[in-house]
């Protein structure tokens, strides 16, 4: 069984002059790769053939998917209707394996549906079925089942609890040969000048000579004016020409001062925050309700019943939630497992805040794992294209290079900070100010960029944006992320509502 390589945007590919059969998956909540169908596989090659960098609309392929699109540039799956970014990945299997002939092995759903296997998992069960094994213990790959090819069952060791399962055939999935061949430069089509059309377009980390040019300028002019006399600089104080003010005022001060900055001509600078942990015993009983009499329904975390024990009972322990005890979320009234609501939060960030894994619903104030640094953000006396009766908010973001930390992929180690310095643009009109006042927010809770692998340079151990879009073309649009872009300004509140940075912090 052979797993994905690397290769050009992220996109794995064989050896030259090697047969690969080729299966796109999705990350889920909990950190699973789930296959998509063989006939979703063969539309995203055909669309990959095209446009190397393009957008698959999975909705051609599939109804059900209609609300869903993939990125190639940015190896992400985007669905339209909530703005919930996932990503995804091509991997690739023995042209002999499961998916190279059609098959398929699922399990059976409570409800009576089947649910399909991930692929890594499919491809074990049919090497085991083919060498007719009497049964595969899944131990090995991390779930503690057994399947039973006799009675074509699944049990649970720690449960017992017995489910079917089947095995059918489908459509092979799309076979390949070689090398993916180069793609066009992108972006393609750049030359008309329109913005890109799809809401989750990968962020282009441009920073113009000429704003570079005028920052610097403007930062001379400062220093020349007398040092840093005229820089505010805002951490858990905000400070106003060295008067101090509470450490507690509300978001609206943010555009207060903004608006006295830009009659002064000064900056605004925005230090990140460092992280906090939180129990996630008193993290989980802070947001649930205990549920006396479970329902007859399944844990969509550890997907065995609520009436019956958590399956993480055994794997992990916790004084004073005990593994059959089952919460209910306050405000969505989903129900889960305690114990399995603690494995979750310990997958997590550990902020103190938990998000519903249903329905996405946030509790508390999530807060991501961006490392230190400054955010500052000015008014400039330049429109942007399609805001011709307003002036410009320039946001700089720096960031240096570091050691990560426990929250990251590889604490411990160093990661980089490309592109830094980044300029960011929007409108200087109360939609582009009431953006800014929630861009302020997520930066304080540490969601504008994260610790992860580049998806325009595959450079791992990098700081990269974080699922929050900015406008990074200042004056034209030759890369497709800049103005006119009647849109942009509703997407981004979209996108900062699902991190739970929305319009109702602003009415305090």
């Amino acid at each position: 069984m052979a797993r994905p390589g690397s290769g050009l945007n992220g996109l794995g590919y064989p050896p030259q002059n090697l047969a690969r059969v080729v299966v796109w998956e999705w990350m889920n909540e909990h950190g699973r790769w789930r296959p998509y169908t063989a006939a979703v596989c063969h539309h995203i090659e055909n669309v990959l053939k095209g446009d190397a960098r393009g957008t698959v609309v999975l909705g051609q392929v599939d109804a059900q998917l209609a609300p869903y699109i993939i990125d190639l540039q940015s190896m992400h799956q985007f669905r339209q209707d909530t703005g919930t970014m996932r990503p995804v990945q091509r991997n690739f299997y023995e042209p002999s394996s499961a998916p190279g002939k059609g098959v398929v092995w699922e399990w059976e759903n409570d409800n009576g549906s089947w649910t399909p296997y991930d692929m890594e998992i499919s491809v074990t069960i049919q090497n085991a079925y083919e060498k007719q094994h009497p049964w595969l213990d899944l131990t090995s790959l991390g779930f503690c089942y057994l399947i039973d090819f006799n009675s074509m069952s699944q049990t649970n060791r720690q449960s017992q609890r017995k489910r079917r399962l089947r095995r059918r055939m489908d459509l092979a999935y799309p076979l390949i040969m070689g090398s993916i061949p180069k793609s066009q430069s992108w972006p393609v089509g750049a030359s008309s000048g329109q913005p890109c059309s799809c809401q989750q377009c990968i962020l282009v980390n441009s920073t113009r000579a000429a704003s570079n040019a005028i920052l610097a300028s403007q930062r001379r002019k400062l220093h020349g004016q007398g040092g840093n006399a005229g820089l505010l600089y805002v951490n858990y104080y905000y400070y106003f020409f060295d008067k101090p003010l509470l450490p507690n005022l509300k978001t609206n001060i943010y555009i207060y001062i903004l608006i006295t900055c830009q009659l002064f001509n000064v900056s605004l600078m925005v230090s990140s925050p460092s992280p906090s942990g939180k129990n996630p015993e008193d993290v989980v009983r802070r947001y649930t309700d205990k549920i006396k009499a479970a329902p007859d329904e399944d844990c969509t975390i550890c997907m065995e019943r609520l009436s019956m024990a958590s399956g993480y009972e055994g794997v992990l322990q916790h004084r004073g939630i005990k593994p059959e005890l089952v919460g209910k979320l306050g405000k969505c009234g989903h129900m889960y497992h305690l114990l399995c609501l603690v494995a979750m939060y310990n997958n997590g960030n550990k902020d103190g805040s938990l998000q519903c894994p249903t329905c996405k619903t946030i509790y508390g104030e999530k807060t991501g794992t961006q490392p230190p640094g400054k955010m500052e953000y000015h008014v400039i006396p330049h429109c942007l294209p399609g805001y011709s009766d307003s002036k410009t908010i320039r946001i700089v973001y720096d960031i240096p290079a570091g050691i990560q930390t426990n929250e990251h992929p590889n604490p411990g180690k160093k990661f980089s900070a490309r592109g830094f310095p980044r300029h960011c643009y929007l409108p200087d009109n109360d939609k582009g100010r009431k953006v800014l006042k929630l861009l302020i927010m997520a930066w304080d809770r540490r969601l504008i960029f994260t610790i992860g692998t580049s998806s325009t340079t595959g450079e791992s151990d990098t700081v990269v944006w974080n699922e929050i879009h900015h406008k990074t073309e200042f004056g034209s649009n030759l890369t497709g992320h800049g103005y006119p872009d009647p849109n942009y300004l509703d997407n981004v509140l979209t996108e900062l509502a699902a991190q739970g940075v929305g319009e109702d912090n602003l009415k305090d």
